[in-house]
């Protein structure tokens, strides 16, 4: 986008203006070649003005356009030291001076220090002839100095260390050696004839020819020389040109003609046939090369590589037919085409990399370059769209990588750039470099809970450890960083530690109640729950748990009116003329629990006249269901039920008393009466005791008396002994005496409702041996008791027990 561009535009000048300044003069060392590895060339930290320490702790490196690493650095002393056994010619050639060019980088803050080591030429290469013998066809009428050209040796190294000079051994006095440099800087070569040849006197001829160099010590080479003396051919080939110069494009196909060379002979016939043929050392050496030997025209026998070589020296001969010949030189140049895509070289390369690296940070430098020449190894470098990243020319064709903004793990983990270079040919080519930074990880996100409050239920009267629920944190970052362990904290810190019956898993977050609740004791409960990552320093975030305790049904309802505490309980007045719906009293009670469970419900259980009275359910108000009748008892006794909603279901019970009056005057003569009631029932329980004893008594009467029975019917079938009325009339009084009654004898008991005394009220007794006119008894306590004169009563018999229990309580 335009704007995008623009701000990319500004970005890099501002960076290209930030740059530092590299050294204005390099650092310049000297080293002879073939030296072993780990050599010191010198102390780079020295030089520079640097303590060896600031090396490693702006970490110093070498960095070189090539990608080789010809040297190394050691930061603990600061030297330069060979990484390699260097060879000059394999480096540089024949050229005249090789020097190695290299930056020592150093980084926070980026600084370059430009360093070059020349290295020096030693004598390790002799003088090589291209062939090893030469044979020269010549006229016996040459004159004298006549030259005769011939291929010269060549020496790898340089200056003084090359070829220095020619001897011919042994020496004779019909030629000499004439070398040479000419104008355009090409050196030759030549034999020169200083005496005239005579075939007859001598018609071959050999000797060495000696190539030496001025090393020390010299070293030479040797060619062998052969002088054929000719009587006829008098003329020599001659080329055209001294020098042939010749382009081809470096894509050239196979077959293509690089260029012709032309030599002429004056001579007729046979001897101004003229042969073209590459030297001998041309032809094994350049075989990329071919001359056509009628023609002369030199052509490709393989495609060239500008890269590879920039241009070729030929030799080529032209011989006659008589064996004269005459040498040229060709030079072939390659034209460059751009067949090399630009190449990127990763001196350094920072990843991963911190989120919380700041904006400006180094993240990789690289050198370009491209093997083509002119536009074609012109390269410019891009950034394809990014925002954080950009690229800043460092120094020459360096180039950084750089941060611009603050870097986030969490939103972008891993950047994916591409470096795109693109040289100056047409069509232009380009190399995409591809960097894979990865973001580190900072603790920088504090752990975050699923939820903002938590709320958890746990019944009461749990089981002890019971988990009630659980929270949840995520953090954002990784590793370490995002481990979360939860623990309680006070709310605040000056509060007192968190509640001892909760508990909380470090690891998952579970919530524990360690002990049973009381809902009636505790109803909630508010804790604060902190999750913590693992980081240095550790980040944390607090979240509140509200734990509610739900109610369980285990409280029965408590009636706090009509007080249950008092005895005799009280009692309600109620008029007599009261209607139907009157208000008699209420039942008010209570329930610890909650919610259905203290919902309260009202039920008569039992009551004197279940038909005079209503409870309200729901208001536990007790009112008249109809009308009060004489008929009605005065005293009405009531028990409600009150039940509360739970599951199961707890009641209680409250117990009233209602009374019945006509006026005021009733109301003293009730309160008289309950009184003596409450006194009678004291009485009645006693003689409730005192019934059981003399029942008891009675049934070991009537066990003794059967017996003696039994015992006195054998004696009078045995005897014959029968007892009269006066008999049985004794024993009845004996019975009546003693306090207890024969089993014959039955009571029937009338008992009297509400009376303040009890009376016995007897029936006739069932008494099978006797007349009925002898026992009678009377109903109710006021009926006279008619007996006959003879037999015994039952009133005198049991004169005391008659009136101990009334006949009521003793049913």
């Amino acid at each position: 986008r335009p704007d995008m561009a623009i701000a990319r535009q500004v970005l890099c000048l501002s960076a290209f203006l930030s740059l530092p300044h590299a050294r204005s003069e390099p650092l310049r060392y000297s080293v002879a070649e073939e030296g072993e590895s780990g050599s010191v060339v010198g102390n780079v930290a020295e030089d520079a003005g640097l303590a060896p320490a600031q090396l490693s702790a702006r970490r110093a490196r070498l960095a070189s356009e090539d990608g080789r690493q010809h040297f190394r650095l050691e930061r603990g002393t600061g030297r330069l030291v060979l990484a390699e056994r260097l060879d000059r010619e394999e480096l540089c050639g024949q050229a005249a001076t090789c020097t190695l060019p290299f930056e020592l980088v150093l980084a926070n803050p980026l600084q370059f220090l430009r360093v070059e080591v020349a290295v020096e030429d030693i004598n390790d290469h002799a003088p090589v002839f291209p062939e090893d013998q030469v044979t020269f066809k010549i006229l016996e009428t040459s004159n004298p100095g006549s030259r005769f050209p011939l291929e010269g040796a060549r020496d790898l190294d340089i200056g003084s260390n090359s070829i220095q000079a020619y001897s011919i051994s042994p020496e004779n006095e019909y030629f000499i050696v004439s070398f040479g440099s000419r104008r355009n800087g090409d050196k030759y070569v030549e034999l020169v004839l200083q005496k005239q040849l005579d075939r007859e006197e001598e018609g071959d001829m050999h000797f060495s020819l000696i190539s030496t160099d001025g090393g020390v010590p010299p070293k030479s080479g040797i060619t062998q020389v052969h002088i054929v003396v000719l009587d006829v051919n008098d003329n020599y080939p001659v080329f055209t040109q001294e020098r042939y110069i010749g382009k081809v494009l470096e894509n050239a196909p196979e077959g293509s003609v690089v260029l012709r060379v032309v030599a002429a002979d004056l001579d007729a016939g046979s001897n101004g046939d003229i042969s073209y043929q590459f030297s001998q050392a041309m032809s094994q050496s350049d075989p990329a090369f071919v001359i056509d030997t009628m023609t002369g025209e030199i052509k490709l026998t393989k495609p060239l590589d500008f890269e590879a070589a920039e241009k070729y020296e030929l030799s080529v001969r032209a011989t006659d037919g008589g064996g004269l010949s005459a040498l040229c030189k060709v030079l072939v140049e390659v034209v460059d085409v751009n067949d090399n895509a630009p190449e990127l070289v990763v001196s350094s390369f920072s990843s991963p990399l911190p989120e919380n690296t700041l904006p400006g940070t180094v993240v990789a430098l690289f050198a370009v370059r491209d093997r083509d020449a002119g536009a074609n190894g012109k390269i410019s470098c891009a950034l394809e769209d990014q925002l954080s990243f950009s690229l800043r020319p460092a120094y020459k064709n360096y180039y950084e990588l750089v941060t611009v903004s603050t870097l986030d793990r969490e939103e972008t983990a891993q950047y994916i750039l591409s470096v795109v270079a693109a040289d100056g040919g047409s069509p232009s080519l380009t190399t995409t470099q591809t960097f894979t930074v990865d973001i580190s990880d900072v603790n920088d996100n504090a752990p975050v809970f699923s939820q903002t409050l938590y709320t958890m239920y746990v019944r009461e009267n749990n089981v002890p450890t019971v988990l009630v629920g659980a929270v949840s944190a995520a953090d954002a970052d990784v590793g370490p960083n995002a481990k979360v362990t939860y623990s309680l904290v006070p709310a605040h810190p000056t509060e007192q530690p968190p509640c001892s019956c909760i508990s909380v898993n470090s690891e998952n977050g579970d919530v524990f109640v360690l002990r049973p609740l009381d809902y009636e004791q505790l109803k909630q409960i508010e804790i604060l729950v902190r999750a913590s990552d693992a980081g240095s320093p550790a980040l944390s975030a607090n979240v509140t748990v509200h734990l509610v305790v739900v109610d369980e049904n285990d409280n029965a309802p408590l009636v706090l009116y009509p007080s249950q505490d008092s005895n005799p309980p009280s009692s309600e007045l109620v008029p007599m003329s009261a209607e139907a719906g009157y208000l008699v009293t209420k039942v008010v009670a209570v329930d610890a629990d909650s919610g259905q469970n203290s919902w309260l419900s009202y039920h008569l259980l039992r009551a004197t006249d279940p038909g005079l009275f209503v409870v309200g359910v729901q208001s536990g108000e007790v009112r008249l269901r109809r009308p009060v009748t004489e008929r009605d008892a005065v005293k009405q006794k009531l028990v409600v039920l009150v039940r509360d909603n739970g599951q199961p279901s707890l009641s209680a019970t409250a117990s009233l008393g209602v009374l019945l009056l006509r006026d005021y005057s009733d109301m003293q003569i009730t309160h008289s009466s309950l009184a003596t009631e409450d006194e009678g029932d004291s009485l009645t329980m006693y003689l409730i005791i005192s019934l059981v004893f003399v029942s008891l008594l009675f049934f070991t009467s009537m066990a003794a008396f059967v017996a003696l029975k039994v015992c006195k019917r054998k004696e009078l079938k045995d005897g014959h002994v029968l007892y009269g009325a006066g008999n049985l009339q004794s024993d009845l009084a004996d019975v009546a005496a003693a306090g207890t009654l024969p089993h014959p004898y039955c009571y029937e008991i009338s008992l009297t409702t509400g009376s303040g005394n009890s009376d016995f009220k007897f029936l006739k007794p069932i008494l099978p041996s006797l007349p009925p006119q002898h026992c009678t008894m009377g109903r109710g306590t006021d009926d006279e008791q008619d007996f006959p004169s003879g037999p015994i009563t039952v009133e005198d018999v049991a004169p005391a027990e008659a009136g101990m229990l009334s006949a009521e309580q003793f049913s």
